[in-house]
């Protein structure tokens, strides 16, 4: 066994009087995806962003690689992003860059690197995710799907140990969905990172799994195999992964 690449422990994080992660402990290994389930406002996109130090939390501590996250300032977490990448919701493209300026950016932001190298390199990542040839074409004229695409490329340009994914298949049709999780699924294994992906998406959850959380009231209630979450008597777990999430008690959010 390896040392796990995310090791996370009593992680607590308020806003105001509401209590969203009471203690959180749990571990991410290497080379495998780890996807966060829960109800709307149970935490899940709070927790992901500790694990890459965009948000910091009250109590606990995040150790990515041996560093706790928590202890570094700005400036010191700046590198160690480098290694860590995430893709957020809505994708985050700039509207005034073309396909390859977006991609390419965090070359242009973290490295020294030539233009004909940052071109390799964007054209390498598209190329990918299925989307030779459209360095040219601006957002505007992207599908949803595409944008997608493109944010996956841009996550992965710089070689990544770990890639987060925030709600990765929001507002996309059931198609588009099923090839963004083949995706995240053939990128991840390709390329040997380690993904967390947070999502309300099921059958997404059941294409890319290596292992399950599923999140209420603060902690995890369930963590291990889709084989495990199925032979499981949690009645909250097999309400909502039975689409039964409406019949529960919202979470504090």
């Amino acid at each position: 066994m390896t040392e796990p690449l995310f090791i996370v422990r009593d992680l607590a994080k308020s806003y105001g009087d509401k209590a969203v992660l009471d203690g959180l402990d749990f571990d991410v290994q290497r080379g495998e995806c780890l996807v966060i389930l829960g109800r709307s406002g149970s935490g899940k996109s709070v927790t992901l962003r500790q694990l890459n130090g965009l948000e910091t939390p009250d109590r606990g501590s995040v150790s990515f690689d041996g560093v706790d996250l928590c202890q570094l300032s700005e400036r010191e977490l700046f590198p160690l992003r480098t290694r860590i990448a995430m893709l957020f919701q809505g994708g985050a493209l700039f509207d005034s860059m073309d396909v390859l300026e977006n991609v390419a950016f965090p070359l242009r932001e973290h490295t020294d690197l030539d233009d004909a190298e940052i071109e390799r390199r964007v054209a390498e990542k598209l190329g990918l995710v299925h989307l030779t040839g459209v360095e040219e074409k601006m957002p505007a004229d992207l599908s949803g799907g595409m944008k997608k695409r493109v944010a996956l490329a841009r996550s992965l340009v710089l070689d990544p140990e770990a890639v987060l994914f925030d709600e990765p298949t929001t507002g996309l049709d059931p198609v588009t969905s099923a090839t963004i999780g083949l995706l995240i699924r053939s990128t991840q294994r390709e390329l040997g990172v380690t993904a967390v992906v947070v999502t309300h998406d099921i059958p997404l959850a059941r294409r890319v799994a290596d292992r399950l959380a599923f999140l209420s009231a603060g902690r995890f209630r369930f963590l291990g195999t889709w084989e495990d979450a199925e032979g499981s008597d949690d009645p909250l777990l097999a309400d909502f992964l039975a689409g039964r999430e409406e019949t529960e008690t919202v979470d504090a959010a």
